[in-house]
């Protein structure tokens, strides 16, 4: 690492005035330190000797002790160094810059082996191009000539693409290609805000890990993820969460829809939700629930649609369907469903078919194919080819279809129903 001065540089404290040239070639720079600025040992050797000289000679000190000056031992005398307008830098094997940090004033403690500095800018470095510019107010700066430490209000900025990250601590691992930021961790984006514990960055493939307590709000479309892990692909534009996730979505600054899985994927270029493991997704208007192993959400046409057997819960009307496929469009208030299709009333009333259209907004339901209408009180069955109807105040009529295709009704009497 390399060392550049300004103006007046480090210096400890001296017992003595007048020190020659020649005295200060016994003096040696600590071994932290050393690691710390990586520079040419004779260029540091000659321009801390001529600092420290300068100093002990006009007798000015950069830090203050309270102990009496005779009192100090030469190993008092290297354990405090300042510096300013320092310059540190680290390269890597073949001299590509991996990180450099600019500040006004250094501070060096050799017990705590950690540079202190006042109003930092770093850039971070990758294959030798910029991948992050550091700011802080105030930092300490710890290297071990692979890993680079930043601790203090530190924001760090991707000049590629405008991703800010804020957080308290900063650890760089250039050979790991990965930055991580902790400690009350902000990210920001014109395409999302997020909130974490830690963010750690992938800066080759563009890509973000936010863990613990990760809250992320998404401008467009408009919705919020909660989760304990979520992972940013930034070039494809997605969102990944691979732990019990909550979506809620926005129109207006009103939550609208919810959705609650074990695992699920944003896709912010498309606007489609795709929701895993335990799906849900609750309704606002109409008040409803639609649960399924697997299901896609397009947050932009407001169409549900899942392959994989699907619930449907009515809370105004109490009636609960299953089928093996649907799609639910909500703005028309229209439900389609597929394969094994059976409605459930609170009274035990039941409609079976094929397939079903459920009208939300006529509280109407048509039921096509192999239809079965089975009623608990009084207990009756019909069976024919379609159906209308509404399951709530068991109002249905059942049809054959064509002539050869009769409606067949059975009525239960009373006291074989009792029986069963």
């Amino acid at each position: 690492m390399k060392q550049q001065h300004k103006g007046q540089g480090g210096h400890g404290e001296h017992a003595g005035q007048g020190s020659s040239l020649s005295s200060l070639s016994s003096l040696s720079l600590p071994s932290p330190l050393s690691s710390l600025l990586r520079v040419r040992p004779w260029i540091l050797f000659l321009t801390l000797s001529l600092v420290i000289g300068l100093a002990a000679c006009g007798g000015q000190n950069r830090i203050s002790d309270k102990s009496p000056v005779e009192n100090k031992s030469p190993q008092d005398a290297d354990s405090k160094l300042t510096f300013f307008d320092v310059t540190l830098e680290q390269a890597d094997e073949v001299g590509r810059p991996i990180w450099k940090v600019i500040a006004k004033q250094a501070k060096y403690t050799k017990e705590k082996q950690i540079g202190q500095v006042e109003n930092p800018y770093g850039e971070l470095y990758q294959d030798g191009k910029i991948v992050y510019q550091v700011q802080a107010e105030k930092a300490d700066i710890e290297q071990n000539g692979k890993q680079l430490f930043l601790k203090g209000k530190i924001v760090a900025t991707d000049p590629s693409n405008g991703i800010v990250l804020r957080g308290n601590e900063l650890e760089w691992r250039p050979q790991e290609d990965l930055l991580i930021v902790r400690n009350q961790i902000n990210g920001t984006h014109k395409q999302l805000e997020a909130v974490a514990k830690e963010a750690r960055v992938k800066t080759r493939t563009q890509r973000i890990d936010f863990s613990g307590g990760v809250v992320a709000n998404s401008q467009d479309p408009p919705l919020q993820m909660r989760t304990e892990h979520l992972i940013w692909q930034i070039k494809d534009e997605k969102l990944i969460a691979d732990r019990p996730v909550q979506i809620d979505r926005y129109k207006n600054k009103q939550i609208t829809d919810r959705g609650k899985a074990d695992a699920a994927e944003v896709n912010l270029k498309t606007k489609i939700a795709t929701v895993t493991k335990n799906a849900q997704i609750e309704l606002l208007e109409p008040p409803m629930q639609i649960a399924s192993n697997s299901m896609t959400w397009n947050l932009n046409t407001e169409i549900v649609t899942t392959n994989a057997p699907v619930r449907v819960f009515h809370r105004a009307e109490n009636v609960t369907v299953t089928a093996n496929r649907g799609e639910f469009k909500i703005p028309q208030k229209t439900v389609y469903l597929t394969g094994n299709v059976n409605g459930v009333g609170q009274k035990r009333q039941s409609l079976k078919s094929n397939t079903a259209t459920w009208y939300l907004d006529n509280k109407l339901m048509e039921a096509q194919g192999n239809v079965v209408y089975k009623q608990a009180d009084p207990p009756m069955t019909f069976t024919g080819e379609k159906a209308v109807g509404n399951i709530q105040t068991e109002n249905i009529v059942v049809t054959g279809g064509d002539s050869q295709n009769r409606v067949v009704t059975e009525i239960i009497p009373q006291e074989k129903f009792k029986n069963q």
